[in-house]
């Protein structure tokens, strides 16, 4: 039982796209926001993105048969016929950068979750903004295309910066 929970947690912490310890409680349909209302390709963008959540992790992937964190990103942007870089260290460079108590839907945020590395290497999209609370969808080696709050004390703690790109 010891070795089995050793290895999951070996596993976990070796993710790519970082990884999740909880998901927000229930899922978000449809992208809100409390202070300003977004340019409704980035409520397009983000709603776009719900439509993958339960996906499993895929590292390359870009379909409903798997996808990892970039994927998705890219994917989503897509519909909108916006071009990003594929990974998310790349993507990092686009648009500009934002306080964090200035984001909105659809808009990135980007971590690093391997703090042996330097580099960016894990992006998600911000879907719904309420009064002290950023939740943005991403997908993770360990629990798929979920949305995760900016609250959680490993995502916070992760957290390098947001890029707006409209």
């Amino acid at each position: 039982m010891i070795k089995k929970l050793l290895f999951l947690v070996l596993i976990a912490s070796m993710a790519s796209c970082g990884s999740s310890r909880k998901a927000a409680s229930g899922q978000i349909k449809n992208s809100n926001s409390y202070k300003y209302d977004p340019v409704p390709e980035a409520t397009r963008i983000a709603d776009y993105a719900l439509g993958f959540q339960g996906t499993r992790y895929k590292y390359g992937g870009t379909t409903k048969r798997g996808m990892d964190c970039s994927g998705l990103i890219y994917i989503s942007f897509m519909q909108e016929d916006i071009q990003l870089p594929r990974v998310s260290s790349e993507m990092a460079k686009e648009g500009y950068k934002i306080h964090t108590n200035q984001v909105n839907v659809g808009d990135l945020l980007f971590f690093r979750t391997n703090k042996r590395k330097r580099s960016i290497n894990h992006v998600g999209l911000v879907v719904e903004i309420i009064p002290g609370k950023v939740s943005f969808i991403h997908s993770s080696t360990s629990r798929g295309v979920i949305v995760s709050s900016l609250n959680e004390k490993y995502w916070n703690s992760a957290y390098v910066m947001a890029r707006r790109l409209f």
